[in-house]
């Protein structure tokens, strides 16, 4: 009897493993991944609709905006997204507004760095686009080592890395230089 239970045993197992090896066999379901969080775990706070005033002794020379706003470092440093900044002079007016995709402000350094289609547009006619641009408020500076383009009413400037003041008149370009300027031809 014990011969005749292996035999219909191993005849059986035969013929699972034969069907088994014969099915199409399914594709295992992708894991799915976590869901992410919108805050990175290292920041202290997140904010929306986020508004800084930046002065300089006292006197404010700029409002800073940012759509979304992570912040580190015991609220000094600000990672920011969707940056809008308006410049004003000692008087109070508007000077010029600096637009970018991500920003990162450090209240410290009192510097702001803009990232990703950096425009910044002055109320004089000026209009300044680079990727990255840094506003050093304590010298009173903007720099970059990226490269860019100054379109002023009467002429344009390109090139790799710059240092300016604010206003983007005493403008030093450092690697690559170009201008176009029209030229006057004396009447004969």
């Amino acid at each position: 009897m014990t011969r005749f239970f292996m035999r219909v045993f191993g005849g059986c197992a035969a013929v699972v493993l034969l069907t088994a090896a014969g099915c199409p066999k399914k594709k295992a379901a992708a894991p799915k991944r976590a869901q992410t969080s919108a805050m990175p775990d290292s920041a202290d706070q997140m904010g929306f609709g986020v508004r800084h005033i930046l002065t300089n002794k006292g006197v404010s020379n700029g409002e800073l905006l940012a759509d979304t706003a992570f912040i580190y470092e015991d609220g000094t440093r600000l990672e920011m997204r969707r940056v809008n900044m308006t410049f004003f002079t000692a008087q109070g007016l508007k000077d010029g507004v600096l637009t970018s995709k991500a920003g990162t402000y450090n209240s410290r350094l009192q510097r702001l760095e803009a990232r990703g289609d950096v425009v910044v547009v002055r109320e004089d006619g000026k209009r300044f686009t680079s990727q990255q641009l840094v506003f050093d408020q304590i010298r009173n500076q903007f720099f970059s080592d990226s490269s860019f383009v100054l379109n002023e009413p009467t002429r344009q400037l390109s090139g790799v890395g710059f240092e300016s003041d604010p206003k983007l008149n005493n403008f030093k370009c450092l690697k690559t230089c170009k201008g176009i300027a029209p030229v006057q031809v004396p009447a004969r």
